[in-house]
C-alpha cells in the first residue's frame, strides 16, 4: 500500500540521512518515477524532504526532523523475534549479549504483544550446524572483530589450500558467514579479497589505522563475489541413463553433482539425465558409486576413465 511505502521512505531517510532516488527505488522495489511521486506526496503532507543536486546529492530530511512513527506491524514483529543462528552468535562471542537484548526488547513491548512474541519464538528455530560437527578452529574471530570496529590494519599468517603459508598486512572490511564457514573480507595490496577465517593461523593488531572505501557495501560485495566465484568454477557435463531404482536418489546427489535435466523413460524404462560436475574425477567417482544402475552416454573420455578404474579395482582383488 502507498501509505506503508511513504512511511518506509520516511524511516529510511531518518536512518540513513540521505538516499538517492535509485537507492530508494531498489530498496522499496518500485520505479524511480514512483519515488518522485511519493516525495511530492510527502512534501504536500508537510514532511520536510529536500532534494540535493549534484554528484553526491539525494533526498534527505530537514536537520533535526524525527518522526515518532514507531508502531510495529505483526509481520515486522515476527522478524524481530525469529530465532537466529546460535552457532554463529557463539562464534562471535555475543550469545549472552543477544539474549539480554532480546529480553529488553520483550520488556519494552505492550503486555498484549509479549505473549505473541514468545509464541513466535517457539515456532521457528534456525540451526546452521552441519549434521556432522566441523573440526575447524576459528580462534581468530575475536581479534578480527576488534580490528573491524577500530578500523585497524592487521598482520595475518594465512594458509592456502596447498598448505603453504604467507604473511601479509590487510585492512579488514567485514566478516561473512557462509553456512557455518566464516570469511574475512579485507583489502590486501590494494585489492579486496576473501580470506577463509579457519585458514588464518595468526592475527596481530597493528597500530596503523585505515579509511574504509567510501562506497563499500559488504552485502553487495559478497553477492557479486559469490556470483563471480560460481561462474568461474569448472563445469564437466555428463549424459547418462539411470535405472528407475535410483532415479529418486538423484535428488540427493551430494555436493559434487548437479542434476541439470531429467527426461522421460526410454524403451527399456531407464531415464536420460544430464549431470554436471566440477571435474571428470568427481564424475567418475559419483557414477561408479551407482554400480550397474547408471550408464554413461557421453562423453566417451569419461567411459574410458570409468573402465580404467574398474580394471584397477578388479586387479586389486585378484
Amino acid at each position: 500500500m502507498r501509505a506503508d511505502r511513504l512511511i518506509s521512505i520516511l524511516l529510511l531517510l531518518q536512518n540513513h540521512g540521505k538516499m538517492t532516488t535509485k537507492a530508494l527505488a531498489q530498496e522499496l522495489e518500485v520505479t524511480e518515477r514512483t519515488i518522485h511521486r511519493d516525495m511530492e506526496a510527502l512534501s504536500v503532507a508537510g514532511i520536510p524532504v529536500l532534494a540535493e543536486r549534484g554528484k553526491h546529492g539525494g533526498w534527505r530530511l530537514v536537520d533535526q526532523y524525527r518522526t515518532r512513527l514507531t508502531g510495529l506491524k505483526d509481520s515486522e514483529l515476527k522478524t524481530l523475534f525469529l530465532s537466529p543462528s546460535f552457532q554463529l552468535l557463539s562464534d562471535l562471542g555475543i550469545t549472552k549479549d543477544w539474549k539480554e537484548a532480546r529480553q529488553k526488547l520483550l520488556a519494552a513491548l505492550p503486555n498484549t504483544l509479549q505473549s505473541q512474541a514468545d509464541h513466535l519464538w517457539n515456532r521457528i528455530h534456525i540451526d546452521t550446524d552441519p549434521w556432522k560437527q566441523s573440526s575447524q578452529e576459528i580462534t581468530a574471530l575475536s581479534l578480527l572483530q576488534q580490528a573491524l570496529w577500530e578500523e585497524r590494519k592487521i598482520r595475518i599468517t594465512y594458509e592456502k589450500a596447498n598448505k603453504e603459508t604467507s604473511e601479509r598486512i590487510v585492512e579488514p572490511l567485514g566478516l561473512v558467514a557462509k553456512g557455518r564457514t566464516w570469511y574475512l573480507i579485507a583489502v590486501a595490496n590494494k585489492d579486496i579479497k576473501n580470506f577463509r577465517v579457519s585458514r588464518i593461523k595468526y592475527v596481530e593488531l597493528t597500530n596503523d589505522l585505515f579509511a574504509r572505501p567510501t562506497n563499500f557495501q559488504l552485502a553487495d560485495y559478497w553477492t557479486e563475489s559469490k556470483q563471480n566465484f560460481v561462474q568461474s568454477l569448472p563445469v564437466f557435463e555428463v549424459d547418462v541413463e539411470a535405472s528407475p531404482a535410483i532415479i529418486q536418489r538423484l535428488s540427493f546427489s551430494g555436493r559434487f553433482a548437479q542434476v541439470v535435466s531429467k527426461g522421460s523413460p526410454n524403451e527399456n524404462g531407464w531415464f536420460p539425465v544430464k549431470l554436471t560436475f566440477d571435474t571428470k574425477q568427481e564424475a567418475a567417482s559419483y557414477i561408479i558409486g551407482f554400480g550397474d544402475q547408471m550408464k554413461i552416454i557421453s562423453p566417451s573420455s569419461l567411459i574410458d576413465s570409468v573402465k580404467r578404474i574398474g580394471e584397477s579395482v578388479l586387479s586389486l582383488y585378484k
